[in-house]
């Protein structure tokens, strides 16, 4: 999986990801640090990177819809220290490698993902909803 880190997230998770088979690199990495939560969205949807945050703001499909990218992971660690991010995302690893997240939004909770899986094209025209995984 191509996965980008957000700048919120330590660079420690770089090789912590990688060891794990992922492709990884962050917001740091290509110099987009500061930027508008919209320019890092794009960077990720044009470089079918999936984004990984801490920021709220990337759990509204409104605002950020899943669908055009390669997806969105807002992780949701009891307190946003090194340990338990570390332990929040080694908890979703195993699905991190055996599902897709091309447009979908996934929040990240301890023993717990509510997925959002937007409709496609072809399916009816209902609301996509989140459901628990």
């Amino acid at each position: 999986m191509r996965l980008k880190l957000d700048e919120n997230l330590d660079l420690r998770l770089v090789p912590f990801l990688a060891a794990a088979g992922h492709d990884v690199d962050s917001v740091r990495d290509e110099k987009l640090s500061g930027q508008p939560d919209r320019v890092i969205y794009e960077t990720c949807r044009e470089n079918a990177r999936t984004l990984v945050t801490l920021d709220l703001d990337f759990s509204n499909p409104l605002r950020f819809p899943p669908a055009p990218s390669g997806g969105i992971v807002v992780l949701r660690p009891p307190r946003p220290v090194l340990p338990m991010i570390r332990a929040t995302l080694a908890s979703v690893l195993p699905d991190l490698s055996a599902r897709s997240l091309q447009g979908r939004l996934w929040i990240v909770e301890p023993g717990r993902i509510r997925l959002y899986d937007p409709p496609r094209k072809e399916e009816a025209q209902e609301e996509g909803t989140p459901t628990d995984v």
